[in-house]
């Protein structure tokens, strides 16, 4: 983007942004998951008119805390919405947009859902709509779903707005990027989402007493993350489990090498733990990290009622974009413009709760011998850099599997 190509805007120029009361709204969330993005409105006054989510784990869970709210189930049964509807909610399906997922695109099978909150805008006059899903979006097929979200909101005549954000940004020990969009065909988003921009820090600044990585790569990624865990994911594609991998320097051998609990990976969302227990089953390739790798922080939900419920001046530039420019992390638009704005990752900075605080280390499980084998192995074979005690206390971790020390420990716990 050239400023041959670009028209500098100032926050001087706003549309009027009326309040949103804060208490009465009604709400009603599609694609619900685990309610990462409703609890932070519900929490905020606003009242749920009904929840839709289809898979039954997931339901189980919605059953448990919104026990007071109808809850439905195929979005493609829902004939239109509630007469009266303030905000509408959806984490559509993101795994044909993830670098995890299919990448099969906005039009494919999951995905490709969001279709049908267009089908229900069309015959109703909801005040607000908050859309969320992966970064990867806004790259892959250049950018293609971007482009159909917003073309979709502007035919039904809405402004919108998105803004990139880094989950850390609510104090939770999890870089976890994801896009959140806010439209409307009344109100001005950019008051929602760009009247707070917070200074990015260093990871560096976050601390070093434990790093977070994805055990299950080494050759060309690592996901490496200080005092935070790279982002939760749903799970592998045969639906096996795979937490993070953390390492604490300086504990005993051993434990230097571990994973979260499940319990731990709820409170990296921003959920009390045991959250997600009424989907507990005895299955060890149960459903509760895929529900949890699929929420929302629930403190970026958070941020966005209060937000929503008192929309501010943007405190923020932007720039007109052109029809080649790529999308930005963060951008604003109506009737065929589009506008690229300067906004950071973290729109506010809560106290940040470093990882070594949150993983409970006598509930975390070891890495395994296999996995830990594996991950070395790809990553002496690498050209990635690695912090010479991390991959020394890899091996260590090796060496006290081979020696049958895990084994005599886990006798003297269980004999305890």
């Amino acid at each position: 983007m050239t400023s041959d190509s670009c028209t500098i805007w100032k926050q001087c120029w706003l549309i009027h942004l009326p309040k949103v009361r804060s208490l009465g709204v009604n709400i009603v969330g599609l694609f619900s998951g685990i309610g990462g993005l409703e609890i932070g409105f519900k929490e905020h006054g606003f009242t749920p008119e009904f929840l839709c989510e289809l898979w039954d784990p997931a339901r189980s869970v919605l059953s448990a805390h919104f026990h007071d709210t109808d809850l439905k189930g195929d979005i493609a049964e829902i004939r239109s919405l509630p007469d009266k509807v303030d905000v509408v909610t959806a984490g559509f399906p993101c795994t044909d947009l993830s670098q995890a997922g299919r990448t099969a695109g906005i039009n494919g099978k999951e995905s490709g859902l969001v279709s049908h909150v267009f089908r229900l805008l069309k015959g109703s006059q909801v005040e607000w709509l908050v859309l969320e899903n992966v970064k990867n979006m806004l790259s892959l097929d250049k950018g293609k779903a971007m482009s159909y979200l917003t073309s979709q909101l502007e035919a039904l005549g809405f402004t919108w707005a998105y803004r990139t954000v880094d989950s850390r940004f609510t104090g939770v020990p999890q870089r976890r990027h994801r896009v959140i969009l806010v439209a409307s065909r009344k109100h001005d988003p950019r008051g929602v989402l760009f009247a707070d921009n917070a200074v990015e820090p260093s990871e560096q600044s976050l601390g070093d007493k434990a790093c977070g990585f994805y055990w299950t790569e080494g050759l060309t990624g690592l996901g490496w993350a200080h005092e935070s865990t790279p982002p939760l994911k749903g799970g592998s594609g045969v639906g096996i489990p795979s937490p993070p991998g953390i390492w604490i320097p300086g504990n005993p051998s051993g434990s230097r090498i571990v994973t979260p609990s499940i319990e731990d990976a709820e409170a990296l969302q921003g959920f009390p733990r045991g959250w997600t227990w009424p989907a507990h089953t005895n299955r060890s390739n149960g459903p509760r990290w895929k529900l949890l790798g699929n929420a929302v922080t629930t403190g970026v939900s958070r941020w966005l009622a209060r937000s929503l419920s008192d929309p501010r001046e943007p405190v923020v530039e932007w720039v007109e974009m052109t029809g080649q420019d790529r999308w930005p992390r963060a951008a604003w638009g109506a009737a065929g413009k589009r506008h690229a704005v300067d906004a950071s990752l973290w729109p506010t900075a809560s106290q940040f709760t470093p990882l070594s605080q949150v993983v409970d280390i006598d509930r975390s499980k070891a890495l395994s011998l296999r996995a830990t084998k594996g991950f070395l192995s790809r990553a002496h074979r690498s050209r990635l850099r690695f912090h010479p005690d991390f991959l020394g206390d890899l091996q260590d971790h090796i060496d006290f599997w081979e020696s049958g020390q895990f084994k005599q420990a886990l006798a003297s716990k269980s004999s305890k």
